[in-house]
């Protein structure tokens, strides 16, 4: 789960020719309603006072997926390699989250949240995170993979890596970027891709998905890239567009995933 709405972007270099007929986008009505509907769940669901933040519920699954996996792994007897691999790969991203957020957290995260969003947050998203592992090392998973178990380990712990690696790039680029000045990032890490920070994230989770191999995380994965990841860009998009320089930028960049999207 990466950048509630990070909505702002730096310089580029060299300087893009400025469009002085420039007229700001508006996101399509759908988006607008799903997005101030996300905002509530994530922030004032339930009502009351805000008493927590959601980086707290964030930093809580991440953490809490080390102790939890290996008791899952005592719990049902499973010491195969695959439960292992997966284990390393899920806790090894949330302690990768957790320095992260240390070095520079999300503004996003930050804002105050009520409890009843906390736990919305972690029933709807979150949470589904550990089912995935407890659906590989319970047993439930029989994965028969396409390639030879060697093989898509590796392609999965390849893909894991490079996903964390995006991910962290992309998102410290534009945190200490933006503390100094606030304006359309267009080159480093969102030189050719608008979004690198969602596309780090959603190969990390597609490597988990990959390892379980089961119907179920694909169709959790397809919730959230739908329902909230997507949202989440073409809001940020829609914020962006009152760039003189975003029509130039988005004409030259892709979207998500070169040359696809």
């Amino acid at each position: 789960m990466d950048g509630q709405f990070d909505l702002m972007q730096m310089e580029s270099n060299p300087p893009i020719t400025q469009d002085l007929q420039h007229i700001p986008t508006e996101p399509p009505a759908w988006a607008a309603v799903t997005g101030r509907v996300i905002h509530y769940v994530m922030n004032d669901f339930g009502g009351g006072r805000r008493l927590l933040k959601l980086a707290w519920v964030i930093n809580f699954q991440k953490l809490g997926t080390i102790p939890l996996f290996a008791f899952f792994i005592f719990k049902y007897h499973n010491s195969s390699a695959a439960a292992w691999i997966y284990t390393a790969m899920q806790s090894s991203y949330g302690l990768v989250w957790i320095i992260k957020d240390l070095a520079f957290p999300d503004p996003g995260f930050q804002k105050p949240a009520t409890v009843g969003a906390g736990i919305a947050s972690f029933l709807s998203v979150l949470g589904w995170y550990w089912v995935f592992g407890w659906l590989l090392i319970s047993g439930i998973a029989k994965p028969k993979y396409p390639l030879p178990d060697y093989a898509w380990f590796s392609l999965c712990i390849i893909l894991c890596i490079l996903g964390c690696a995006i991910m962290i790039a992309s998102d410290a680029q534009k945190y200490f970027t933006l503390r100094f000045k606030r304006d359309l990032i267009t080159n480093g890490m969102y030189r050719i891709i608008r979004h690198p920070n969602y596309l780090g994230e959603m190969m990390i989770y597609s490597s988990f998905a990959l390892m379980v191999w089961h119907w179920l995380p694909f169709v959790v994965l397809a919730w959230v890239w739908g329902g909230l990841f997507v949202v989440n860009m073409i809001l940020k998009e829609a914020s962006m567009s009152r760039y003189a320089d975003w029509t130039y930028y988005k004409s030259h960049s892709w979207w998500l995933l070169p040359p696809i999207l």
